[in-house]
């Protein structure tokens, strides 16, 4: 079993809130930052490929912005997670990703309630290939109204809600007294009404179809 390290990567423009988060992952035990920059240009020349496992970068950059940057970072190395962190809700910039890179990518507000616990739960799950988006963003989300998401029931909605926020089938069941084969077949009647076959990539199809059809109110 590999217990080395999670190889952190932080790119964040101000200096404070950089050095803030380094410290506080880089006290995690099975975490260690290896590299920090401050902007789009200082992360290519210091994220090498192989050397990072999950990747945090601060979307609006002085010198470009954390989404070009992840993407050139991903070619390089496929096998690189990202987390993005914004002070803005900007979570519909994850729906022009490439489906099949949209897995990869996790998605963390400046603006929520985010603790340093849900920082590292979200590192460890990026770096496990799980997609999670902010738990609170996720918690305030409306569907629009005469979209495919608001279609769906009350409860079918909340699956998919939690479903986006990277919580395993086994973990929402836990979490609404369920049977875990109960949120299968809800997953499976929540594709059906998506419009998406099921498969490999339906749970990043279906969460990219909860982004797009909802809208989260100012809290």
């Amino acid at each position: 079993m590999n217990t080395s390290p999670i190889r952190v990567a932080i790119v964040e423009d101000h200096q404070l809130y950089r050095d803030l988060l380094a410290t506080a992952l880089g006290d995690v035990p099975n975490i260690t930052v290896v590299a920090t920059a401050e902007g789009s240009s200082h992360a290519r020349l210091l994220i090498q490929p192989g050397e990072v496992d999950v990747a945090l970068l601060d979307i609006e950059l002085a010198d470009g912005n954390g989404i070009g940057l992840g993407v050139a970072l991903r070619r390089a190395d496929p096998n690189l997670k990202i987390l993005l962190v914004s002070a803005q809700d900007v979570l519909e910039i994850l729906t022009t990703l490439p489906e099949d890179d949209r897995k990869y990518w996790s998605y963390l507000s400046k603006t929520s309630s985010t603790s340093l616990s849900v920082l590292v739960d979200t590192v460890e799950k990026a770096h496990g290939g799980e997609s999670v988006i902010d738990p609170e963003l996720m918690q305030r989300s409306k569907a629009r109204s005469g979209t495919t998401v608001g279609g769906l029931t009350p409860r079918q909605f909340e699956i998919l809600r939690l479903v986006a926020t990277g919580l395993s089938n086994q973990s929402i069941a836990e979490l609404l007294g369920i049977a875990s084969n109960s949120v299968v077949n809800h997953l499976s009647a929540i594709y059906a009404a998506l419009g998406i076959p099921e498969g490999n990539n339906a749970r990043v199809s279906a969460v990219l179809a909860f982004l797009n059809d909802t809208s989260r109110p100012a809290a």
